[in-house]
């Protein structure tokens, strides 16, 4: 069966591979194009095998929440270098990827990868992200998700490198919700309040301040020292506790006292892009070099 530039022209809109790959494809498969297709694809699995072995430690968090059934998700997904994470190719996958979620609730990312894709049953996730691989050409990998159903807000800073996902209770107002998820990514808590804070922890580190204070060279008498070291507890629920931190747009409230009994912040979740990931350590220079046998 014969085939024409036109016929290349399409198969590289569908598959999004390059232009001599849906050549080659054609020629393969006599111009068949359903055959040529599935012959990118597998093409596209051996792709992705040979990058599987890379470092993938860029990419993005992003975040959406449905429209109409108000379902939210944070999302980290992963690929080699900056440059690629800043592309709209990656980040239309990236925000896909976190559509499905929504919809179809996978347990866990293994899940997610094998469950037939929600706009398209005929791939599944991981064949959307072969096929992102090979036309992308980095490794890609989908690295941590949650999803929570209930009043949420988001809210994603510096194009994907920080993502929060916020659940509330209460009279979920948007602005102020919105206030919480930017407290949440640039203060960094741990915690909800002081009652989530592990109370052996805290008795752990009065014993040790305590003793700190007690082998001092000149120590303080004991009702000294025990106020020291409520304070410097005290401290530490305010770096720890959301609700407990100053508010970051006025440091002289707490965030308890701007949510003022609006509504009560049931859960969060805070993605740091690459947080704990090995970096790639060689560069695109040497790596150019490298591919041209130089």
């Amino acid at each position: 069966m014969a085939f024409t530039a036109k016929d290349v022209m399409n198969l590289r809109e569908m598959s999004g591979a390059g232009m001599m790959d849906c050549k080659k494809a054609l020629l393969q498969c006599d111009g068949d194009m359903d055959k040529a297709m599935d012959y990118l694809r597998e093409k596209s699995l051996a792709a992705s095998a040979k990058k599987a072995a890379r470092i993938a430690a860029e990419g993005i968090v992003d975040a959406y929440v449905c429209p109409t059934c108000g379902v939210g998700v944070l999302v980290e997904v992963n690929c080699e270098t900056d440059f690629v994470a800043k592309t709209d190719d990656f980040k239309n996958l990236v925000q896909t990827i976190a559509k499905h979620i929504a919809k179809k609730n996978p347990a866990n990312v293994e899940e997610l990868l094998e469950q037939n894709f929600v706009d398209d049953e005929s791939t599944t996730i991981s064949g959307l992200i072969n096929a992102a691989v090979a036309k992308i050409g980095e490794k890609i990998s989908i690295r941590r998700f949650v999803r929570i159903e209930g009043a949420v807000d988001t809210y994603v800073h510096m194009g994907g490198k920080i993502g929060v996902i916020v659940e509330v209770e209460g009279n979920a107002d948007k602005a102020v919700m919105h206030d919480v998820a930017m407290q949440i990514a640039a203060a960094k808590p741990t915690c909800i309040s002081k009652e989530d804070v592990d109370q052996s922890e805290i008795e752990k580190e009065k014993e040790i301040l305590k003793a700190q204070a007690l082998n001092e060279p000149k120590p303080k008498p004991m009702n000294i020292i025990e106020k020291m070291v409520e304070g410097r507890i005290e401290k530490y629920y305010k770096e720890v506790c959301l609700l407990e931190q100053p508010f970051v747009k006025e440091q002289d409230k707490t965030v308890a006292q701007m949510i003022n009994g609006m509504f009560v912040v049931k859960s969060f979740v805070r993605y740091e892009m690459g947080e704990g990931l090995q970096k790639r350590e060689d560069n695109f220079a040497e790596e150019v070099m490298s591919q041209m046998g130089k």
